[in-house]
């Protein structure tokens, strides 16, 4: 059954910069608040297109760790955990290969697209082209029905319903289930049974979602009935078997606007990024360095903020009277260059230094940081088994 539950990972390949901070981290520490989330280091990932470098993976996984918990991911409201630390995504990922046709993998979007991108790398991996499949079982084993993605992964979610769908289509299918179902009707009472039945006429015979809604509705408020009742009716409802696994749906992250130093996105593979540790030196100097409109070539050229990155720093970090002052001294060229970045270097510095501090803590204590994930660890497996347990049982591999 759906369950108001967010699932996200992230890739160890590297340092986590002001990119990852402003574009995944924070959506993950407004969601910790507002549902059950869980957060997993997706090391297997990793390994699709840095199989060869294992050991950047290796000096990552706990580095990121305590970037998210420096950035103010709390494992209080969140579990955190590693990847390969659930070996159930492994098995949901085997089992689910048998049922998963060739073309579907081959059609997803990201398959050439990345291959063309890192055309340097061996892609042609078995590995490689089955990913998407992974990521679906990493969603679909924790019965997650959030997972936040930019635009780009959208077609990740489709794939992951429609693997979804086949599978519960295939195995959904449990002996006697209509008349398990219709005995789960009957439990509901005259009046709700009366309803149910009209609800879902509605919905199968001409595609109300209003009706389906409220046919979802008066089975989710149903306190004396049996998980497997519950899946049997709305399994029953939609016109096909026991719901064993859960389509997510896409939850749309809002577009990151951290521009890199040079005005292009944020990323690692640019070279242009400020990572969440990096030492307050470094950071000014970098920022010092960046370009700036092509036309101030003299300290007293006037200048144009539009054609300047530095000026796409200011929008996230300067308030509106000093973007006003940037605005009036770059045109008029009463102020300079570096002058003009002297406020983007303060704000920056200002909202890495709590983050630092906090990583500096949990570096200090790495027994801290791995008995926070082997927790994580251990309450994801507890889900994980239990989904696996419903597969297994499905697919007549639970034998007695």
């Amino acid at each position: 059954m759906a369950i108001d539950r967010v699932l996200s990972g992230m890739r160890p390949t590297g340092n986590l910069h002001l990119g990852h901070y402003n574009g995944v981290l924070k959506n993950w520490i407004r969601l910790q608040h507002e549902q059950e989330c869980l957060f997993f280091v997706a090391d297997w990932h990793a390994l699709t297109t840095h199989y060869d470098t294992p050991e950047i993976i290796e000096e990552s996984v706990w580095e990121m760790v305590i970037d998210w918990l420096a950035a103010g991911v709390d494992p209080a409201s969140a579990t955190i955990f590693i990847q390969s630390r659930v070996p159930e995504h492994a098995e949901l990922h085997t089992l689910l290969s048998m049922i998963t046709p060739l073309s579907w993998l081959e059609r997803v979007p990201t398959y050439k697209d990345q291959q063309e991108k890192l055309s340097s790398k061996d892609l042609s991996t078995y590995g490689f082209l089955g990913y998407p499949l992974l990521q679906s079982a990493d969603i679909l084993i924790y019965k997650a029905n959030q997972v936040p993605v930019g635009e780009d992964q959208i077609p990740h979610i489709e794939f992951t319903r429609e693997i979804a769908r086949r599978f519960n289509h295939i195995y959904g299918k449990e002996k006697g289930f209509e008349e398990k179902a219709e005995a789960a009707i009957k439990k509901l009472g005259s009046k709700r049974s009366a309803l149910y039945e009209e609800l879902r006429m509605a919905y199968q015979t001409s595609g109300d979602e209003e009706a389906l809604e409220s046919a979802r509705a008066l089975i989710e408020e149903q306190q004396g009935m049996s998980m497997g009742d519950k899946e049997r009716l709305l399994g029953y409802l939609e016109g096909g078997g026991k719901i064993i696994l859960v389509e997510p749906e896409y939850k749309l992250t809002p577009a990151s606007k951290m521009p890199g130093l040079d005005g292009q996105k944020m990323s690692k593979s640019y070279n242009n990024t400020i990572s969440l540790r990096e030492n307050v030196d470094s950071v000014a100097k970098k920022i010092k360095s960046m370009p700036t409109d092509p036309a101030r070539v003299r300290r007293t050229d006037p200048g144009d903020p539009a054609k300047c990155p530095v000026w796409q720093l200011h929008e996230i970090y300067s308030n509106d009277a000093t973007q006003a002052w940037v605005q009036a001294g770059c045109r008029s060229a009463s102020i300079g260059c570096i002058e003009c970045k002297t406020p983007v270097i303060e704000s920056v510095l200002a909202e890495l230094k709590p983050i630092q501090e906090r990583a500096a803590q949990y570096a200090e204590d790495p027994t801290l940081v791995k008995n926070i994930v082997a927790e994580g660890c251990e309450k994801a497996r507890k889900l994980a088994r239990e989904t696996m347990r419903d597969v297994r049982d499905a697919m007549g591999l639970n034998y007695s």
